[in-house]
């Protein structure tokens, strides 16, 4: 516990303090030769200053409070973080540089923390000459954290040297507790090269034991291993299976390691792990803790060390501790945070560009912008567009864009007020379209994969929203029938034009939340080489706007539905007839196509009314047009069917083969090449969701 601050705590609070203890490990059988450590461990911050009803986060001034009401109960204790504290935050602290981020940790004693990928987002230069430096207003005003980071496999290439701390220790009487700190050693394919350059990641575990193995030859009576490195998911089994990262390095980890603190992958998780070699010394703690918080502030990891008077742990108790509106908020550190957001309210203020028009989330009928998350938007297509070009650079060829990422429609300062477009928006304005502060990830998927992805828009039976509409990037178009049965539904995919292929290796960019499976797109979960950009969704967006100046409104279908086309290989002189659907935007001044032109190849065979009414369900099949038409004699081969829109100039294109017609002595001549399932009276067939 470091003297720099410790809110003094008078009995009465005390009284009360302890009243606001939610489940926190069991208490130890005190013994007057005992001593007992408290650690307490957090992940994966994130510049989470306040609280958030709907996720959970319990705010800074409550975690803050949860520290001064634990610290108080045991007062030999530890507060340590097993990384990304800074990065990918809020805008509260993003528009700040994280400075009110390093603040709060500050004023609640953060002691001692793992470096984690994203405090490299910015650089290594950044991390160790402002956030590492000690703060000053002229010089390194953002700066100044006055906790010890740690990243012992963190080399300098050329020499192989430490190129950050590797080990920190702490006293408490005779009792001597070290800590070693690692971070991902793929740290380097989640940043920035250039940040990185000159770096060397070693294996964490081969770090670790090295630096555990000097503390204990040192007289570390207690050794703890912070590592931002985590668990795929919170089961024990996938903790422990070497088939993982993770699993590998708990495997490797020498039996000088008393406890991992563990972080990166968002997980809370309080194992146990067996440790042979110290069940064969006669050890009465014979199980490493293994144990992460979560993500955001949301809780706390405690742990417990009971030791006796020769510094042997005798006893060890663990929790995770739950902290939405269970612990009072800290004054002191509720001060910083109204201080930061009224910062960030000026800041907010600030115009980033301009709005060529107003870019609404889909609605339903009875429902304002966002009601439905089924629809296509030109939000969630411009945030999507917004995403491939910050990530460009990367090779980034299609994104994709949730709608439950999407929190606002973006209207800039005139409102949604047509006549007053273009529109200035502001900072404040842009952060609240995108408020979770997800980072872009990349990954490499299929052509079937994707169409895999695109399937799992239908999402499974009983779930609260049946269907979720993918945002996606402009020149990614594709074509899907609503009433074929499930994995059978997507009939075409276009990138720029040209189809995509199944065996076809597509780079693809979707923020982490989708990146990681959420919404159930556990396809995008299956991605290879996957590579965290480090760039956060609102930056990408910023940066958009400070390097163009302008977001244009893009008004086409980038998703369409064909049903009742049973065939793409035609005859000539037969009658085609198929309905399209999902050629509507839902915004209150989206533009809308009244018709439709059908070609086939250079011949123009009808132009069809479309019918425009705002869905009543949770799917995406309003904006509707029957087709019907002969095939000319004149087209014959392997052409292209399109469907072009006239106002919005959305284009549907599938490749069909148009067969000679043959002969015939009787009949009308007619051809028969294969059947609809409409006649010439055909109108809309309505939408039978899953298949029927």
């Amino acid at each position: 516990m470091t003297a720099q601050r410790r809110v003094f705590v008078t009995i009465a609070a005390f009284a009360m303090a302890l009243s606001w203890i939610a489940a926190p490990a069991r208490a130890a059988v005190i013994d007057p030769d005992s001593t007992t450590v408290q650690v307490l461990g957090i992940n994966d911050f994130h510049g989470r200053l306040l609280p958030d009803s709907f996720s959970g986060n319990a705010g800074a001034a409550v975690l803050a409070g949860a520290v001064d009401v634990l610290e108080t109960s045991y007062p030999n204790s530890v507060f340590a973080a097993a990384g990304d504290l800074i990065g990918a935050s809020t805008f509260e602290s993003f528009v700040a540089k994280d400075k009110p981020t390093i603040d709060v940790l500050n004023a609640m004693g953060l002691d001692v923390s793992a470096v984690g990928n994203h405090e490299f987002d910015k650089g290594y230069a950044d991390l160790t000459d402002r956030v590492m430096a000690p703060y000053d207003a002229v010089t390194n005003p953002y700066g100044g954290a006055t906790w010890q980071y740690l990243g012992a496999n963190v080399r300098e290439a050329a020499t192989g040297d430490p190129a950050l701390p590797e080990t920190w220790t702490e006293s408490f009487g005779d009792v001597e507790i070290g800590f070693v700190g690692v971070v991902t050693n793929e740290t380097p394919s989640l940043v920035s090269p250039d940040g990185v350059a000159g770096l060397s990641f070693e294996p964490e575990y081969v770090a670790a034991n090295r630096s555990a193995a000097t503390l204990t030859a040192a007289g570390a009576d207690l050794v703890v291993l912070l590592v931002h490195e985590g668990a795929p998911t919170p089961a024990y089994s996938d903790a422990v299976d070497t088939s993982n990262d993770f699993g590998e390095m708990l495997a490797n980890l020498s039996p000088d390691i008393d406890a991992v603190i563990s972080g990166h992958t968002h997980q809370a998780y309080d194992h146990r792990v067996p440790v042979p070699e110290w069940t064969s010394e006669g050890r009465a703690v014979t199980e490493r803790p293994v144990v992460s918080a979560g993500q955001y502030g949301m809780a706390l990891n405690q742990l417990l060390f009971t030791f006796d008077a020769d510094g042997n742990v005798t006893g060890l108790d663990t929790g995770i501790i739950d902290l939405y509106e269970a612990y009072p908020p800290d004054a002191a550190v509720q001060s910083i945070v109204d201080d930061a957001v009224a910062a960030a309210d000026v800041l907010g203020s600030v115009v980033l560009g301009q709005l060529e028009a107003p870019l609404y989330r889909a609605s339903t009928a009875t429902g304002s912008p966002g009601s439905t998350r089924g629809a296509e938007s030109t939000l969630g297509n411009a945030v999507a567009s917004i995403q491939l070009w910050a990530t460009q650079d990367n090779g980034a060829q299609i994104a994709f864009m949730n709608p439950g990422g999407l929190r606002a429609d973006m209207l800039g300062m005139a409102g949604g007020d047509l006549t007053q477009y273009p529109s200035d928006i502001t900072f404040a304005q842009a952060a609240s379209v995108q408020p979770f502060a997800n980072t872009l990830v990349t990954m490499d998927l299929t052509g079937a994969q994707i169409r895999q992805v695109l399937e799992e828009q239908w999402q499974p039976a009983g779930s609260s929203r049946p269907f979720l509409r993918l945002g996606t990037s402009t020149g990614f178009a594709y074509t899907y029938d609503p009433n074929a049965v499930a994995g059978s539904r997507i009939l075409d995919m276009r990138l720029d034009g040209s189809p995509i292929a199944d065996e076809e290796v597509v780079k693809v960019v979707a923020n982490s939340f989708l990146a990681a499976g959420g919404d159930n797109f556990i396809t995008l979960a299956e991605g290879t080489n996957k590579a965290d950009s480090g760039r956060v969704d609102l930056t990408a967006q910023v940066d958009y706007l400070d390097a163009n100046g302008i977001l244009n409104a893009d008004y086409t279908q980038h998703a369409v539905g064909i049903s009742g086309l049973d065939s793409l290989t035609l005859t000539q002189g037969d009658d085609v007839a198929f309905d399209v659907s999902s050629l509507m935007m839902t915004g209150p001044t989206d533009l809308l196509d009244q018709n439709v032109t059908v070609t086939l190849g250079k011949k123009t065979v009808g132009t069809f009314p479309v019918i425009n009414v705002l869905p009543t369900d949770l799917f995406d099949e309003h904006g509707t047009a029957s087709v019907l038409f002969e095939v000319p004699s004149s087209v014959k081969g392997e052409i292209q069917l399109t469907i072009t829109g006239d106002t919005t100039g959305t284009v549907v294109t599938l490749d069909v083969t148009v067969l000679k017609k043959e002969k015939s002595n009787s009949g009308n001549g007619k051809g028969n090449a294969f059947a609809f399932g409409h006649d010439k009276q055909s109108v809309f067939a309505p939408y039978v969701p899953f298949g029927g």
